[in-house]
């Protein structure tokens, strides 16, 4: 599967995000949106759930997780930016729910919950921020904290074996400007299944000619 690679260090993609956290609602943000919402929605969070969100940004999804789990459940997150973090507690703090989420700091290739941790977990835009190779590490993580009937959502710009002239050129931007176009192309179902998930539901919403697939699998592959 032809992905292209992930150039800049973990120090320079940290550096970025705490540099950009505080514009971030204003710019990626209003993007974001829909394409997180159309991945809770085929998540379909319960009541009394426990669920982790890998990559929360500035705490869209997670504040939309915590009223989902309602007073019973529970959210957790992770995101290696330390503002994106505390943009996100004090969101979380605001709406009053900090007795049912609790947020780290750190990296999804080690996760620190123990195994069979959660019902569900949720990426939005944040699986094709991980280099190739890391990709498959950070979901055999997903497989571990999972429960045995849990489930993952994965929204991600998808990759196409024939791209479009769109995609083509976002996949150029990229690369010359990795900073600021962080997000690159996926093959999504392809590296679940890959990775021993079982897809349930998925679908491609289109954003200005770009692709990006919204995906429900289950932990064990049949």
């Amino acid at each position: 599967m032809d992905v292209s690679r992930v150039t800049r260090s973990k120090k320079e993609a940290k550096s970025s995000y705490n540099r950009l956290s505080k514009w971030y609602d204003l710019f990626a943000s209003p993007f974001e949106s829909r394409f997180i919402d159309a991945g809770l929605q085929k998540l379909h969070s319960a009541p009394g759930e426990i669920i982790l969100e890998i990559g929360f940004g500035t705490g869209q999804g997670i504040l939309k997780l915590a009223r989902a789990v309602g007073n019973s459940g529970r959210v957790y997150g992770i995101d290696f930016s330390e503002k994106m973090c505390e943009i996100t507690r004090s969101k979380v703090e605001k709406a009053g729910f900090s007795e049912r989420v609790q947020l780290v700091n750190g990296d999804a290739l080690n996760l620190p919950f123990p195994g069979s941790s959660f019902n569900a977990i949720f990426m939005s835009f944040t699986l094709e921020l991980f280099d190739t190779p890391e990709i498959p590490l950070v979901l055999k993580e997903c497989q571990r904290v999972l429960k045995k009937e849990g489930k993952l959502c994965v929204v991600a710009m998808k990759q196409k074996h024939d791209p479009t002239p769109v995609l083509k050129l976002y996949e150029w931007a990229h690369r010359k400007f990795p900073n600021y176009i962080d997000c690159r192309p996926i093959f999504v179902r392809e590296m679940l299944e890959d990775a021993g998930f079982r897809i349930l539901d998925s679908s491609e919403i289109s954003s200005w000619g770009l692709p990006v697939e919204v995906v429900v699998c289950g932990k064990v592959k049949n």
